[in-house]
């Protein structure tokens, strides 16, 4: 299992070093995306807009984006990929050069889970969960994967009166630490959603993606996985999703941050989202490019050196050229806040009192197409 290294998100920088590594460090752009929305999705409100292609074809596509810079698939186990059609994926991936990034057990869709999953009060159903995961960990393994995505998608409830939801909590991480003691040495990737297609999802914002890393953790037993554990590396990681994020109210900036706080952001899924509202999905970069912006340059403070894995919905444009219009955004955006002056975005951060409106001022000129079309911006005189 290649096991990503994520202590170091945790570094703490003095201003000055902060500066140095802003100006030394940049984000290395490598693009996931995940094979379930190469085919349109079925809809309560509306018939498919473009025909449902199979898993071949859905590869097919996948490799025409090799050379624009898609460089890894996700996938569902067992409806995406499963035991039978691995010789067609790994044929792609040795094929195209697309590395098989992460296999994301299937704990949403069946009607067995209709009250759950891996928190399921029923337990012959909660049973069917934890083997379901444990054997997309064993794909995970075999694949030599960086993480498994787990998304506690109906696991939730909607009428809270008189439910038991700290059992709900329990068993639900009960369950992955078992999936995980039978696989050991395999990351998850939790992926927090507030709500739909539940009224409220466990485990559904970033923060309390941190609490069920370390309640899981706590009940792990495998050597393999303790040993893990004790030299600092977390197995139950995010993988938090900026539409979900804003779903829930949350800052991008601050969530993410604060996952890489204590190094447990072991992947980033990037759309667009309105505030609030339904999960959309929509390409990267279409609302809010400036939150899209303040965004990376938070990854590229504190050092994120991993996969960034695109979740979108393209209802209306055929799938290629929204992949290829989110890679875009996110280079773009990438771009500009690489030549930012970070020495003087640090300085202002650090002494607000003697920099009132600077930063802000400073950002329009840096979004303007021509900025010498405004008033010149004085630097700040940063002395001690």
């Amino acid at each position: 299992m290649s096991l990503r290294d994520l202590r170091a998100q945790a570094k703490r920088r003095a201003p000055q070093a902060l500066v140095e590594h802003l100006q030394a460090f940049e984000l290395d752009l490598k693009f996931s995306a995940g094979i379930w929305f190469f085919s349109p999705p079925a809809s309560r409100f509306h018939d498919r807009y473009k025909p449902e292609i199979d898993i071949a074809a859905r590869l097919d596509i996948a490799a025409s984006l090799a050379a624009y810079g898609l460089r890894g698939l996700e996938a569902h186990y067992p409806n995406e990929i499963n035991e039978h059609n691995l010789d067609l994926w790994q044929q792609f991936s040795r094929d195209t050069g697309v590395k098989i990034l992460t296999v994301i057990p299937l704990l949403f869709y069946d009607a067995q889970f209709e009250w759950g999953s891996l928190s399921n009060p029923i337990e012959s159903v909660r049973r069917a969960a934890i083997e379901r995961t444990a054997n997309a960990l064993r794909l995970n393994r075999a694949l030599d994967t960086e993480f498994a995505v787990v998304w506690p998608g109906i696991d939730g409830y909607e009428n809270a009166f008189g439910a038991d939801l700290r059992a709900a909590r329990d068993r639900f991480a009960a369950g992955l630490a078992e999936a995980m003691d039978a696989v050991p040495g395999v990351r998850i990737a939790e992926e927090p959603k507030p709500y739909e297609p539940r009224g409220h999802i466990l485990y559904g914002t970033t923060f309390e993606g941190l609490l069920l890393g370390l309640k899981t953790e706590a009940l792990l037993q495998h050597p393999e996985n303790k040993r893990l554990l004790a030299e600092g590396h977390a197995l139950v990681a995010l993988n938090p999703e900026v539409g979900h994020m804003l779903m829930g109210y949350e800052d991008a900036p601050y969530a993410y941050g604060m996952a890489m706080e204590y190094g447990r952001l072991a992947h980033t899924h990037w759309n667009s989202q309105p505030l609030g509202n339904y999960d959309q999905d929509l390409n990267a970069g279409v609302i809010s490019p400036e939150a899209m912006e303040a965004t990376l340059y938070a990854l590229k403070m504190y050092g994120y050196d991993g996969w960034f894995g695109l979740d979108i919905n393209p209802e209306r444009m055929p799938v290629d050229v929204a992949l290829k219009n989110s890679m875009d955004a996110l280079r773009a955006a990438n771009d500009r806040i690489n030549y930012l002056d970070h020495e003087a975005i640090i300085w202002a951060t650090e002494h607000p009192d003697r920099s009132r409106g600077w930063l802000e001022a400073y950002l329009i000129r840096a979004r303007a197409p021509r900025a010498d079309s405004l008033p010149p911006l004085p630097r700040p005189t940063m002395s001690l």
